[in-house]
């Protein structure tokens, strides 16, 4: 798991599959979810994007309420989710989106 710091975002996101996962440490949703990215680390290359200290990528994304999921292929949006989601929906989610 990557927690953005000064790396140049569109270098990571530009090869292979990611999720980005937008968030902020006062978010409660956010806090919920971070144990289950954490368990998926694992499996699937997650980047994380604190909101408040990224606000210029937040807003390039249109991320408007957090958490907000960003699923990357090749430096390419497949699909984007906001809100909590449980473990099984997100690996849904990855199945779906990895089946092309």
């Amino acid at each position: 798991m990557i927690h953005l710091e000064k790396e140049d975002f569109n270098e990571l996101i530009s090869n292979g599959f990611h999720l980005v996962d937008f968030y902020a440490e006062w978010c409660g949703p956010c806090k919920m979810l971070a144990p289950i990215l954490e368990e998926m680390a694992d499996n699937v290359d997650i980047i994380k994007v604190n909101v408040d200290e990224h606000e210029d990528l937040a807003r390039e994304y249109g991320v408007m309420s957090i958490p907000t999921l960003i699923f990357f292929k090749d430096g390419n949006i497949l699909k984007e989710e906001v809100g909590f989601h449980s473990k099984e929906e997100l690996e849904e989610i990855i199945k779906e989106l990895n089946r092309d």
